[in-house]
């Protein structure tokens, strides 16, 4: 199965006609969060609509998984907590997001939603355990945000990671986790695209301008992983034990 990984579009719509057009050539498209944009001059009601669009272009395409980041949050669920409410609606029609978790073959994918509260990461941590109680041969982590201290999180200035994630993959070691959030790490010196911790991948393609998405395929058949940019390609297998050394610098 070839996977595609994108996140931070921030309803950058030319960059989602290109997921629309290579979609089909993938198992699985991953959204890994903020496809709305809060600074965008179009309301969120708005972008709602449009996104939820794509993802049934894209649900017609394949396979598509999305989950929340930050911008995606809309208002307060039931526990008084922020949420991306507006998923539910794709949830609806068929697109797995935030707290569901897909499988297919051999891999399981749990989707994990940006939580804004003590009840949300209750959820995720009840998530990930039963998750954890069926797992497969791989298992693969939808996250918005990358582990503190890794540098996929790495802006060029500082480590802006989630403190929360590094302690689960500690506790479950899952084969891969794909992030986003921070949009400066893969275009950075001491940054990277790729990142190996224990026996967990960490991947975030980072964000970039343009019609075109920086971008990370995986294949989990031929073992390898490429991030595609701006900047060029860069390659991994899935069987090195070391983060990739950089090429583009």
């Amino acid at each position: 199965m070839r996977i595609l990984l994108v996140s931070d579009l921030h309803y950058t719509l030319p960059q989602l006609d290109w997921i629309v057009r290579v979609a089909p050539s993938f198992g699985l498209v991953v959204l890994a969060g903020d496809s709305l944009d809060i600074s965008s001059p179009v309301s969120l009601d708005a972008q709602t609509v449009v996104i939820l669009r794509y993802l049934s272009l894209l649900q017609a395409a394949g396979r598509v998984v999305v989950s929340s980041g930050n911008h995606d949050l809309t208002g307060p669920d039931a526990q008084g907590e922020q949420a991306a409410l507006w998923l539910a609606e794709a949830r609806a029609a068929g697109v797995p997001t935030d707290g569901d978790s897909l499988l297919i073959g051999d891999t399981l994918v749990t989707i994990c939603p940006w939580w804004d509260g003590p009840q949300g990461r209750m959820a995720l941590e009840a998530q990930l355990a039963a998750d954890a109680l069926r797992r497969p041969a791989r298992w693969v982590w939808v996250y918005h945000w990358p582990p503190l201290g890794s540098p996929t999180c790495w802006t060029g200035r500082r480590h802006y990671g989630d403190a929360d994630i590094g302690g689960w993959i500690a506790m479950y070691q899952p084969d891969m986790v794909l992030t986003g959030h921070v949009h400066e790490p893969p275009f950075k010196p001491d940054g990277a695209w790729a990142d190996r911790i224990g026996n967990t991948w960490v991947f975030n393609a980072g964000r970039q301008i343009g019609p075109v998405p920086a971008h990370i395929e995986i294949d989990l058949d031929t073992g390898s992983a490429v991030w595609k940019s701006m900047m060029g390609l860069e390659e991994m297998r899935l069987t090195d034990t070391e983060r990739p050394a950089r090429t583009v610098f």
